[in-house]
């Protein structure tokens, strides 16, 4: 999808909102399972360096914001399929109709800054958040270990739920109203 997305933009000087949704859609998936490749050999070869140094809070704020931009691309291309195939009679979506092709660059960069955001938590307490998730009684000689939870998780599952509830609701706000349209 990739290569023919790219093929048939190259030489044009306007990219239809098609091709520039799949082109990022593809080009994020596929950098999405090359990362996820390298991040599971990593781990298992350097297994060392990637628990010691930060490239694991690295490795995860990156497979955050792939994930979330996947997400993003995967949801606009639900919102141009309702605008285009959609029969809708109201301004907005005829103002939508006309102006799409406009604002998916816009939207693009959106989702990009959006992922962004949501990946920045994850760069403060991933690797906090596991790193002390037990600590020693406070008994002598006691080899019992207690569990702390850190208040900063559940922040960070929130952020994290976040992050992926607006793609959601689009996808399936979209989703409903082009099966609403073809009924």
């Amino acid at each position: 999808i990739l290569a023919a997305s790219t093929s048939s933009c190259i030489g044009r000087k306007t990219w239809p909102p098609y091709d520039m949704i799949m082109i990022s859609l593809s080009s994020s998936r596929l950098i999405l399972q090359s990362w996820s490749t390298l991040d599971f050999s990593m781990s298992i070869f350097y297994e060392r360096f990637f628990y010691k140094e930060n490239v694991l809070r690295v490795s995860k704020i990156i497979f955050t914001f792939l994930s979330y931009s996947s997400l993003w691309f995967g949801a606009w291309l639900s919102v141009l399929y309702c605008v285009k195939v959609a029969s809708f009679t109201q301004s907005f979506f005829i103002w939508l109709k006309l102006r799409i092709a406009r604002l998916v660059p816009w939207m693009l960069l959106t989702s990009w800054l959006c992922s962004f955001t949501a990946a920045i938590p994850f760069a403060w307490d991933a690797y906090s958040v596991h790193e002390n998730i037990t600590a020693p009684s406070s008994m002598t000689n006691s080899s019992a270990r207690r569990t702390t939870r850190k208040d900063s998780l559940g922040l960070l599952i929130l952020l994290s739920n976040a992050g992926i509830s607006m793609p959601l609701i689009l996808s399936v706000v979209s989703s409903i109203l082009l099966i609403q349209s073809l009924w």
